[in-house]
C-alpha cells in the first residue's frame, strides 16, 4: 500500500511540475521551432524532463537508507551531471565535443563507484567472461545508451513511455534481485514519467528535453550496475529491457555509419521517423513501443525465473520482430530522410 501511494504521489507532482515547467519555459522562451524536416509543425516548450529528473533524485535521496550510500551518491551525482549538461544544451545548444567529454567523464566516475560487467550471459549459449574487457564495455555502454535514449526523443510520447514500460520491468527485476534502492528509482522513473506522458502524449504540449532523455538514459544504463554484482544476466537484461531504443539506435548508426554519413547530424531514418513518415500516427508509434518494451520486461522476468521458453524467445523471436518492422517501415517509404545540417538529433519531433 506505501509504494502505492508513493507511486501516485509522485505522478500527480510530476504532472504539476511539468506543467509549472511549460509555463516557465514559454516565459523563458525555450523552445522547439520546427523546420521543413522536423516531425512537428508547432513551435512546442522543451525541458518537460525536468519534472522527472527531480523527482528521481529526490526519490534516491530518500531512498539512501537501502543501500551502500557512497553507490547511491555517485549515481546522484553523475546523474545531476549529465541533466545539467543536457539541460544547457535545452537552453542554448551545446557541441557534440563537450557533451561526448562530459559523458565520457561520467562513465569513467560510474565505473570507478559502480563497477563494471564482468561477464555477459548470451540466452542459449550461457555466460562469457569479460575480463578486463568489461571495462570497455561498460564504459562504450553507458555513453552509448546515454546518448542513444536522447537520440530516440523524437515523437510524442516515445521517450516517457518506454521510460515507463522499462521501468516496470526494472521494478519486477529489482524485487526479484532484493535490490531496494533500485526499485524506488524504477517506481520514481515509472510514476513520474505517468505524469509527463500527461503533457507530452500526442499532441505533445511539452517536450522532454536532454535535460531528461540523456538522464534516462544514463539511469538505465546505471541500473544494472545498481541492482546487481555485475554478473553476465545484469548487462543481458539491461540490453533487453532497452532493446527496442537500442536496436533502432544502434541499427541506424551502422548504417548511417557505412554510407559514410556524418553520424552526428539530425537525420530521419530511425525506425519509428520512418514509420512517421509512412503515415502512421505519433500514438500509434508510441504504444508499438512501449507495448515491444512491456513484452521484454515479461521475457526477462521470465529469464530472470529460469523459464526454459524465455532464451529462445529473447534471441530469436525479437530479432524477427524487428526484421519484419524494418521492413514494413522501408515497403512505405523511400523518401530522403536526412535532415538539414546543423539540426540535432535529439530535437527531432
Amino acid at each position: 500500500m506505501t509504494q502505492l501511494l508513493i507511486f501516485l504521489l509522485l505522478t500527480i507532482l510530476s504532472y504539476i511540475g511539468v506543467y509549472l515547467i511549460r509555463r516557465y519555459a514559454d516565459r523563458r522562451q525555450i523552445i522547439d521551432h520546427p523546420n521543413e524536416r522536423s516531425l512537428h509543425s508547432m513551435p512546442t516548450p522543451r525541458g518537460g524532463g525536468l519534472a522527472i529528473v527531480m523527482l528521481v533524485i529526490a526519490t534516491a535521496l530518500w531512498s539512501m537508507k537501502e543501500a551502500d550510500a557512497s553507490r547511491v551518491l555517485i549515481y546522484i551525482a553523475c546523474g545531476l551531471v549529465i541533466a545539467w549538461l543536457g539541460w544547457r544544451d535545452d537552453v542554448s545548444s551545446l557541441s557534440t565535443r563537450v557533451r561526448f567529454a562530459v559523458h565520457g567523464l561520467v562513465a569513467v566516475v560510474s565505473i570507478y563507484g559502480l563497477g563494471y560487467f564482468k561477464s555477459v550471459t548470451i540466452p542459449l549459449f550461457g555466460e562469457l567472461q569479460l575480463g578486463v574487457v568489461g571495462v570497455v564495455i561498460t564504459f562504450l555502454w553507458i555513453i552509448g545508451l546515454t546518448n542513444a535514449y536522447n537520440f530516440m526523443d523524437g515523437i510524442d510520447g516515445i521517450a516517457g513511455g518506454v521510460a515507463f514500460a522499462g521501468s516496470l520491468g526494472w521494478m519486477l527485476l529489482a524485487t526479484n534481485a532484493h535490490s531496494p534502492f533500485a526499485f524506488w528509482i524504477a517506481l520514481a522513473i515509472a510514476a513520474s514519467s505517468l505524469g509527463f506522458l500527461g503533457h507530452n502524449w500526442s499532441p505533445a504540449k511539452i517536450f522532454m528535453g536532454d535535460v531528461a532523455s540523456t538522464f534516462l538514459g544514463y539511469t538505465f544504463a546505471a541500473l544494472p550496475l545498481i541492482s546487481s554484482d555485475q554478473s553476465g544476466d545484469a548487462l543481458m537484461l539491461g540490453t533487453l529491457l532497452m532493446w527496442t531504443f537500442i536496436m533502432d539506435a544502434g541499427v541506424t548508426f551502422i548504417r548511417r555509419a557505412l554510407k559514410r554519413e556524418n553520424i552526428f547530424t539530425a537525420h530521419r531514418t530511425h525506425l519509428y521517423q520512418r514509420l512517421v513518415i509512412g503515415g502512421y500516427s505519433h500514438a500509434a508509434i508510441s504504444t508499438l513501443y512501449i507495448s515491444l518494451t512491456l513484452l521484454a520486461g515479461l521475457l526477462s522476468y521470465a529469464w530472470s525465473w529460469g523459464q526454459v521458453y524465455a532464451p529462445p524467445l529473447i534471441i530469436l523471436g525479437l530479432p524477427l520482430i524487428w526484421i519484419l518492422l524494418s521492413r514494413h517501415a522501408k515497403s512505405l517509404t523511400t523518401k530522403d530522410t536526412t535532415l538539414a545540417p546543423g539540426a540535432s538529433a535529439g530535437e527531432v519531433h
